[in-house]
Formats: C-alpha cells, structure tokens, sequence
C-alpha cells in the first residue's frame, strides 16, 4: 500500500505542475489587438496587459540607437511612440511607411515598448504602373 500511496502522490505532483505551467503559459501568451485609439481609451488597464497594436511607420521616425529602435505609429491621425527592445532583428520591409505590428506594454512615460515587430511593405504589393491589380504578373521566361 505504501507503494501506491508514493506513486498517487507523485502522479499528483507532476499533474498539478503541469496543469500550473499550462495556466500561466496561456496567461502570459494572449495579447490583446488594439487601435491606436484604444489603447489611449484603456486608462490604467493599458500599464498591466500585454498589447498588439498596429499602424503605419510615420516617415522619418525611425531612430536607430545601440540596441534598441525608436519610431513613431501613425493610425487615422493619431500616433504613438514605440520604442523596439526585442532580441530579434527588424523585419526587412520595416521602413518608412510600412505597416507594422508592435507587441508589446505601454510603459508608464506614455510610450509603448514592444519586444516585437512584425512588417509589411505596402508597395511591395501594389500592381505594377499600368497593370490591374489582380491581373498576374508575366515573368521573364529561364534560359537553360
């Protein structure tokens, strides 16, 4: 009987971690996707969630300084300073008037710190000068 009351204890051990793990994992994990004008709306929920909050790169904001970045959201007129801290580099398309993805908090100075980025270049999409979007693009034929 003793042995089975170690293995009942153990299993129970190794169940509650698991099931502990789990919970703060998810709590930890969920963002919440917000507009520039939301997250100014949130009052002081907005120090204590994590955020999702996208945008367009006002042009001529990004500063680049030893290992963070420092640029400037704009959304329907409104803006919202980011400063980027995260361990992975900038996307390629991150540049003036790509739209961007900045996850993160909102810090107590009023600027929000993202730990990531993600980019997209708009024009990079775009059709073609004379072409019709959604009309393919031809493709220069491979010489063998």
């Amino acid at each position: 009987m003793k042995k089975y009351g170690k293995f009942g204890a153990l299993v129970v051990v190794i169940v509650g971690t698991i099931l502990w793990l789990a919970t703060t994992g998810v709590g930890e994990s969920k963002a919440y996707y917000k507009t520039i004008e939301e997250v100014g709306k949130m009052g002081g929920d907005v120090h204590t969630k994590r955020l999702r909050v996208a945008g367009d790169v006002e042009k001529g904001s990004i500063v680049r300084k030893v290992n963070i970045v420092e640029f400037t959201l704009e959304q329907e007129h409104r803006k919202l300073k980011v400063v980027y801290s995260g361990t992975d580099p900038l996307p390629d398309t991150f540049r003036d008037g790509a739209q961007a993805l900045a996850d993160g908090k909102m810090g107590a100075d009023g600027v929000f710190h993202a730990n990531k980025i993600q980019a997209k270049c708009a024009s990079k999409y775009e059709a073609k000068p004379g072409q019709k979007s959604g009309e393919p693009q031809s493709y220069p034929k491979q010489v063998s």
